[in-house]
């Protein structure tokens, strides 16, 4: 049997929800069931760890002498020769 009930979100997390239910083509009743059968359930949820990315580049360098980064015609310039050179050994 199906019963109705009332529930009471914070705006943000409704209209994420709403989004959600949108994008995958199904009913609002669908997702939020689905979350609560996960959330009762006796079984462990396996949930992915987010991989920490460094904030940083550990990278050295900078741009090659002579590169004048403020002059777009140049680096256009630098990549179109870079480029011929690459289809040079593609033939």
């Amino acid at each position: 049997m199906i019963e109705r009930t009332t529930v009471r979100l914070p705006k943000e997390l409704l209209s994420r929800a709403k989004r959600k239910a949108v994008a995958e083509h199904r009913t609002l009743t669908s997702l939020i069931e689905e979350g609560l059968r996960v959330v009762v359930s006796d079984k462990q949820v396996k949930t992915r760890r987010k991989r920490i990315l460094p904030r940083l580049s550990t990278a050295t360098g900078g741009t090659l002498p002579g590169i004048d980064i403020s002059n777009s015609a140049a680096l256009q310039e630098m990549e179109d020769l870079e480029y011929v050179e690459r289809m040079k050994h593609f033939k």
